[in-house]
């Protein structure tokens, strides 16, 4: 028991301090990776609670893609920070307003929660603890049976979300060869080939 108390406070430590950096951070670069970092501390909070199925999706879906996906947008973007970064003492007190506003949130919903407010009245999600059902297969079963249709419309926003990412980072320049897909698709050995005799010393020409 004094060993999961340790690990939750060192990783509950490791989030809340890899979140600060995510916005202290100068360089964006820096605060995709800190991001990574709280997202892995999160996860393995989550599996401390037994939540395996949440921390499994924590690491697939925001560490694996949208985490990635930010760090090769930010590193492939021509994007000018220092000019972002201008208007950042002017909007700190409504940032500071806002942060206290969903901090106070939290402290309400923890609050609520721990008294077992929250939970009232519905002691159906407690029941399926003890019926033999791991939390991944509870999980899976109100997923692809009641909200299936949901997860896929997901699934599909990540799809865009992955192209819209491909297109803005996609960049011509004159003067680049490019593969043409359809060409190399529609090859034969006809057109893909020459067959030639060359005489002995000759060279071929290009």
């Amino acid at each position: 028991m004094a060993l999961q108390a340790i690990a939750f406070y060192v990783m509950a430590a490791a989030t809340v301090i890899a979140g600060f950096c995510v916005v202290s951070a100068r360089n964006p670069v820096h605060s995709v990776l800190w991001l990574i970092l709280s997202f892995f501390s999160a996860a393995g909070l989550f599996v401390l609670l037994g939540a395996e199925f949440l921390a499994m999706l924590l690491v697939v879906v925001y560490v694996g893609a949208v985490a990635v996906l930010f760090l090769f947008v930010v590193m492939m973007l021509d994007v000018d920070f220092a000019a972002l970064r201008q208007g950042f003492a002017r909007y700190m007190p409504l940032g500071l307003l806002v942060a206290m506003f969903l901090a106070a949130e939290m402290v309400m919903v923890s609050t609520a929660v721990a008294s077992r407010g929250a939970a009232k009245g519905n002691d159906a999600p407690m029941a399926a603890a003890h019926s033999g059902v791991t939390n991944a297969e509870a999980i899976g079963r109100v997923l692809y049976t009641d909200y299936v249709y949901f997860f896929q419309a997901a699934g599909l926003v990540l799809l865009v979300a992955m192209i819209g990412a491909i297109v803005l980072t996609l960049r011509h320049k004159p003067g680049v060869r490019r593969q043409i897909i359809m060409n190399q698709v529609l090859r034969t050995p006809k057109s893909g080939m020459t067959l030639v005799n060359p005489k002995v010393g000759e060279g071929i020409d290009a």
